[in-house]
């Protein structure tokens, strides 16, 4: 896959990088709406790929090419060739196809799905271009999986800087720790689950490292990251923004705060990064942007030139996402009075209880705080009285115990009654394939359990 990123855009095509967690039907409707016509695959996929065929053929649908990529080397076999055999075969001294145009698309990137069905994000050659050089300046070089975002960019900033790419197959502790210790890593990336993966490591599986490794991630950012040797910067950004469009920049005297603190500035959504035009608060209904003063909430927009193009054979949806000119993100947060943001919720996912509105993010990161807590997710549960009340999904680490009681206590010491959970369901939480939680399946399971108590109606 980091040949393809070169190679790819080199010969005029259009990358479509595709979770390999995704099943056969998944699979097989992003080669529809794409209209692929290659489909490269790893060995060990091949099952996969074959009902990827199979559905494609049963719809009438035009076959892709399907190019094998294996350890072993073998030969092209009809309409199947393999990677390496092909490259064999190719003339050399081919001509490297520019873009006739900077605006031209260099990939297409499937969003995650979490409220309905993906959609595909088309990058430009111009986009991807500053997007690279961004991510290196303000993350010093990292890395992702490169199915998502193109790996924020990175697979190519790296280049740019004379970096080396570590590649693992398998996201596993042992793992990660073996690689940082035998290539001396120096910078990674990673989402909220896979800092949750390291944090929580039997010790077995850890290896003290050799020098501090900065880390990249999106979402809760852990404390307990710094104390086993990483250095967390937080980004905020989607998939229509080339991954991180905000970065929380460190200044150096954060370092003096004790450990709570940094920790509560790293959540800290940050400031737009060198290539991104502008990120602002607005209204979404007037588009006047709001003060910076840490309380006014409002919808975070964006817009630049490493904001997508927009959605593939979607006109509608992205006249709706870019309308005013901005990338509306749906997220809703504050500006700080020295300019860094703060998200505060999805638009949908707020909770609204008596009439105030409660950050289920909020929620969240004291849930996180709690020593028997792997993972959690807040949504609203219908209530009687108060219209909604917290209810929190709730994932125990193993061998850990706690009661809903338990945890409902520990958030009302850190927390007003009313943003504290009024329920707790201990159960693993569904997740994309980039490992986000669907909250949309959770909102569902809290609707059909109903108000958690009936109003006094003696009383009315």
């Amino acid at each position: 896959m980091y040949e393809l990123h070169f190679s790819v855009p080199m010969t005029g095509g259009v990358l479509c990088t595709l979770n390999t967690r995704h099943d056969a039907t998944m699979v097989s409707v992003l080669l529809k709406h794409s209209e692929a016509n290659v489909f490269i695959v790893e060995s060990q996929f091949l099952a996969v790929a074959r009902d990827v065929l199979r559905l494609l053929a049963d719809a009438k649908h035009k076959l892709p090419l399907v190019i094998t990529i294996s350890d072993a080397a073998s030969s092209s076999n009809g309409s199947v060739m393999e990677y390496e055999a092909l490259l064999r075969s190719a003339p050399r001294g081919c001509d490297i196809r520019w873009p006739a145009d900077e605006r031209d698309p260099i990939s297409l990137n499937y969003t995650s799905g979490t409220t309905s069905r993906p959609k595909g994000v088309i990058y430009s050659h111009c986009g991807a271009f500053l997007n690279s050089l961004a991510t290196v300046l303000v993350n010093e070089m990292t890395t992702m999986p490169m199915f998502h975002c193109n790996g924020w960019c990175m697979v190519w900033g790296t280049a740019v800087r004379g970096g080396t790419s570590v590649c693992i197959g398998s996201v596993i502790p042992r793992v990660i720790f073996d690689h940082i210790v035998r290539h001396g890593v120096t910078n990674m990336g990673g989402a909220p689950t896979v800092l949750n993966m390291i944090v929580n490591a039997p010790a077995a599986e850890r290896k003290p490292l050799p020098r501090r490794v900065r880390i990249s991630t999106g979402g809760e950012v852990l404390a307990k990251m710094d104390e086993l040797g990483f250095d967390v910067v937080h980004g905020y950004g989607l998939i229509e923004t080339y991954g991180p469009a905000t970065m929380c920049l460190w200044k150096p005297e954060w370092n003096a705060l004790t450990p709570a603190e940094r920790a509560r500035i790293r959540k800290l959504q940050g400031v737009a990064h060198t290539m991104l035009q502008e990120v602002a608060i607005k209204d979404p209904v007037t588009m006047e942007t709001l003060p910076s003063d840490g309380r006014a909430v409002g919808e975070v927009m964006l817009r630049g030139n490493t904001v997508m193009s927009g959605y593939y054979k979607d006109k509608v949806v992205t006249e709706e996402a870019m309308r005013g000119g901005w990338l509306r993100t749906g997220d809703l947060g504050v500006r700080h009075p020295d300019g860094y943001i703060q998200l505060k919720d999805r638009s949908k996912d707020i909770i609204i209880s008596g009439g105030e509105n409660i950050s289920s993010i909020e929620v969240e990161s004291v849930l996180f705080g709690h020593p028997a807590v792997l993972d959690a997710a807040v949504v609203a549960r219908p209530d009687d009285h108060w219209g909604e009340t917290p209810c929190a999904f709730v994932t125990l680490k193993d061998g850990a115990t706690a009661t809903a009681d338990d945890i409902i206590g520990f958030c009302r010491a850190r927390l007003p009654h009313s943003m504290a959970p009024r329920t707790v369901v201990f159960s693993d939480l569904p997740k994309t394939s980039t490992g986000k939680t669907q909250k949309y399946l959770l909102r569902e399971k809290a609707s059909a359990m109903g108000s958690l108590r009936k109003p006094d109606r003696s009383r009315l």
